[in-house]
């Protein structure tokens, strides 16, 4: 009984995912369309960590009138400062851009200057009653060097784990999975570049983990589709991707589903510093699984793992053992 309970998918479900497939694709085409054209007008909010610049995490005693404030600060001409509440509205980050060096300066010094100065209007506006917990300062050489980094990781993590799928498998196997790796990718970009939201290392490790979570998925319908392959030599393609969808329909529920309520509750409870991480983690768990079941599983039929078996002059292809 409590088994039965628990049974969130009937047993023998016969969902036919692959003739959905054009209404799934159309999905797609508009993720990756869209994405593209926000790349390319808006571009990606980079957050301090790839462009250089200064992040000030104070407290202050009561809620500040915040649109107040800005003006405050922006009479201080040190660039495009932003500010934005941390998790409780007397919690305050303070972002200030990459400061300009004239001839002969030093640069530690003009940062250190452009940090006083904000302090000396913090501390006046608030009375001297402001708590100052963290003050960052990254260099645009640095930021460079990370951004640099962090392609190099994205591609090199892509570039292996298709290696590792296509020795594992056939080469079908190893185009589907960087299919969908790339249509995960650029669906998350997009996301971050139409918000813009900012777009720093934890965004970028949310990515790489995404990649794996949704690598992870497609492995487990290849392993149902090469087993079902091996065992019904004459099963259509078409009817081997939709029993493999179906048969690992009830754990990509369980698990999926269980990843998405933590990382709702940590959106809505773990504050500003982690909420462009969780972001990218919940649209990618989201993004990934569609990618797994409408991307790289379906693009099987197309690169003719298994020709057609009723038409004429076409072979069973052979699997490895």
């Amino acid at each position: 009984m409590i088994i039965k309970l628990l049974e969130l998918i009937p047993p023998n479900t016969k969902i036919d995912f692959f003739g959905h497939r054009f209404y799934a694709m159309l999905a797609s085409i508009i993720i990756l369309g869209g994405s593209t054209l926000m790349l390319t007008t808006k571009g990606l909010n980079f957050g301090i960590d790839f462009v250089g610049g200064t992040i000030i995490e104070i407290k202050t005693e009561t809620a500040p009138d915040l649109p107040h404030l800005r003006e405050v600060l922006k009479e201080l001409h040190l660039g495009d400062i932003s500010i934005q509440e941390f998790g409780a509205a007397d919690n305050l980050m303070i972002r200030m851009p990459q400061q300009e060096v004239q001839p002969g300066a030093a640069e530690a010094d003009v940062q250190r200057g452009a940090i006083e100065k904000v302090q000396a209007a913090l501390n006046k506006e608030f009375d001297n009653k402001v708590d100052y917990r963290r003050t960052e300062f990254v260099g645009p050489q640095v930021g460079k060097e990370l951004k640099r980094a962090g392609i190099f990781a994205v591609l090199i993590a892509m570039g292996g784990i298709m290696a590792y799928i296509w020795f594992r498998f056939n080469w079908q196997y190893g185009v589907g999975a960087m299919l969908a790796l790339l249509h995960d990718v650029v669906g998350i970009l997009g996301l971050f570049s139409l918000t813009q939201m900012h777009f720093d290392l934890s965004t970028l490790a949310a990515i790489l983990l995404v990649a794996g979570y949704s690598i992870n998925e497609t492995v487990i319908i290849f392993d149902r589709v090469r087993e079902t392959l091996r065992k019904y030599k004459k099963m259509p393609m078409t009817e081997i991707i939709n029993f493999s969808i179906n048969s690992t329909l009830p754990r990509t529920l369980m698990t999926s589903g269980s990843t998405l309520l933590a990382l709702l509750a940590l959106y809505m409870f773990g504050g500003e510093v982690i909420r462009s991480f969780v972001s990218a983690l919940f649209f990618g768990i989201l993004i990934g699984t569609h990618s797994s079941y409408f991307v790289s599983t379906p693009s099987l039929y197309y690169l003719k793992l298994r020709p057609d078996p009723e038409k004429p002059g076409t072979a069973v292809a052979e699997e490895p053992a």
